[in-house]
Parts: C-alpha cells; sequence; structure tokens
C-alpha cells in the first residue's frame, strides 16, 4: 500500500490539518485503521488523533482517493467532531479481535 498526499491545508481555527490523499494498493481493499496507521507513521503523529472521513474505491482501478484531519490534541476532537465519526474511527481492542477469533 502507497499513500501519497494530494493537498495539505492547516486549518488554525479548529487545530487541525487536512488532507487529500490517494492510496495505491494490491489485493483488496484497505480497512480505515489500516490506512490510519500508515499516514500516522508516514507524518509521525499518533494514529489516536487521525479521523479519516472518507475513502472512495475507483472502480475498476486498485486505487482509492480520501479526506483525513490531523488534530493537535485529543479535547479539541472531541469538541469537532461528530459521534459517529469518532466511533467509526476508534481504534479496536487487541483482545477483543483475539477474543472474536475464537
Amino acid at each position: 500500500m502507497d499513500i501519497s498526499i494530494i493537498e495539505e491545508k492547516n486549518n488554525t481555527l479548529l487545530n487541525r490539518k487536512e488532507l487529500n490523499f490517494n492510496v495505491t494498493f494490491e489485493g483488496p481493499t484497505p480497512a480505515r485503521n489500516d490506512v490510519k496507521s500508515k499516514l500516522a507513521a508516514m507524518l509521525n503523529v499518533p494514529i489516536e488523533l487521525i479521523i479519516v472521513q472518507d475513502m472512495r474505491n475507483m472502480f475498476g482501478k486498485q486505487e482509492l482517493s480520501g479526506y483525513a484531519r490531523i488534530y493537535e490534541d485529543a479535547s479539541r476532537m472531541k469538541e469537532v467532531e461528530k459521534g459517529y465519526s469518532l466511533k467509526r474511527n476508534e481504534i479496536p481492542e487487541p483482545e477483543a479481535e483475539e477474543a472474536s477469533e475464537e
């Protein structure tokens, strides 16, 4: 999976960065958490402060485009983001994954 950042804007009013990006991949479409972890590694930010708002797969291609927001602190993120968006971007607990596999 390879991520290229198309546009990066700094939104000082909301204390966040806004990114438009493209992802090229092999095989199945990557999960939201996989994209978040790759963005966190690329930009050297904590994964908990990244909200991937939109991921759209391009028909017939192994490519998707997306939009993400990276906050400076968790308290501001909880003030600004809606509940469903926070829930969608939660990081799954490792214990929960192991229990569901058994």
